[in-house]
């Protein structure tokens, strides 16, 4: 999400300076590489780079492609293949041991449904948005469809007029269908192997932060560096302010009865008790019991929370203790507030991506999921 942001801020400028650019899409992945379908690069007529397609060793042959890709007008379908052991012949030096197709797409500032226009409407809101990029690997010299389709509720976006009839008839009921889960890519051999990355967009984990103590500060710092958007919720005005709190989203400060109020949750939505008042975080737990939230992180000792939760039992309140971590983080053996606030976001990410943190010399079979 941080990384799709940067390439709508960088387009905006490029757009305002008049500057020519293209957009790298990694669409498909075979065995092994550093970045997965979906991770994009803009390359501006200059040269100039924003987002990356690989750990770096990708970025220097794409930008000569892309920049050809500006020059043309054209579409390109790159492949680069790391399964020979031999891949130095490519001047990469990848040692992934994958395939990786990359689309490169010119930009047109003066079409509003260009593949960037169309993630800015994906970016807009907190909905869920299922973005389509058509490719085909045989056809890999000739012209690609590209980033053409956006569905983001009932709302529809794209340029489907200058697709064939019956692929778009094919591909509108598979739309329907689509579990909105994770990317998956789908080829259909009935249509001259044309190969579709559906990609959903998903809203930035939206983080609520309760406590504004000097512990907090790196947790807001990591979240921001993340791309995480931060609220800071404190009862205490001289602590939770802009100076100390610079990157958050919104600053709420009142008693813990009025900012409850404001709470607005989703699926994306992750919650942090570090206030280090009881009373306070009591009257956020209960309110919390309300939310759809995959995570709430409770900072102290174990018996603490307890107590939180027989407090909301004796009040007849049902605890869903499910999405409540506590003690809050993964057991890295972290002790100041810089080391926690990563075992803290590791955790965060290990919930939200339905992961069981181990080592990952442990795990058996490659690193990502088969497919996207």
């Amino acid at each position: 999400m941080k990384e799709l942001k940067q390439i709508v801020k960088a387009y905006e400028q490029a757009k305002e300076a008049d500057r020519q650019v293209a957009l790298a899409t990694v669409v498909q992945v075979i065995g092994s590489a550093y970045r997965r379908p979906g991770a994009r690069m803009l390359v501006d007529m200059e040269g100039q780079l924003t987002g990356a397609i690989s750990g770096g060793c990708l970025e220097g042959d794409a930008l000569r492609k892309a920049q050809s890709v500006i020059f043309q007008q054209q579409s390109m379908l790159v492949t680069y293949d790391t399964t020979d052991e031999d891949d130095q012949k490519f001047g990469i030096g990848l040692g992934c041991n994958g395939i990786i197709h990359v689309l490169i797409e010119p930009i047109d500032f003066n079409d509003p449904k260009n593949p960037i226009a169309l993630i800015q409407e994906a970016l807009k809101d907190r909905n869920l948005g299922l973005l389509l990029t058509i490719f085909s690997i045989p056809n890999s010299r000739s012209a690609q469809i590209g980033t053409i389709f956006l569905k983001k509720g009932i709302h529809e976006f794209g340029k489907v007029e200058s697709l064939n009839p019956q692929v778009w008839l094919h591909l509108k009921h598979e739309i329907q269908s689509f579990d909105q889960a994770q990317n998956e890519i789908r080829t259909y051999p009935e249509f001259g192997e044309l190969s579709v990355f559906f990609e959903v967009i998903k809203p930035a984990v939206r983080v609520l932060l309760f406590g504004a103590g000097n512990d907090t500060i790196p947790v807001a710092q990591m979240a921001d560096l993340l791309g995480f958007e931060l609220i800071l919720i404190d009862g205490r005005k001289n602590l939770a302010t802009p100076g100390r709190f610079p990157k958050s989203q919104e600053i709420w400060v009142g008693p813990a009865e009025e900012v409850v109020e404001k709470i607005q949750t989703d699926l994306h939505t992750v919650a942090l008790l570090m206030t280090h008042n009881f009373e306070y975080e009591a009257i956020v737990l209960e309110k919390l019991q309300e939310a759809m939230i995959p995570y709430i992180g409770v900072l102290g000792p174990k018996r603490k929370t307890e107590k939180l939760i027989e407090r909301l039992e004796s009040k007849g309140i049902q605890v869903n203790q499910e999405n409540i971590y506590a003690p809050i983080g993964l057991e890295i053996g972290a002790e100041t507030s810089e080391e926690i606030a990563l075992s803290i976001f590791a955790e965060i990410k290990a919930v939200l991506n339905k992961k069981q943190p181990i080592f990952l010399r442990d795990k058996q079979g490659p690193i990502h999921e088969k497919g996207a």
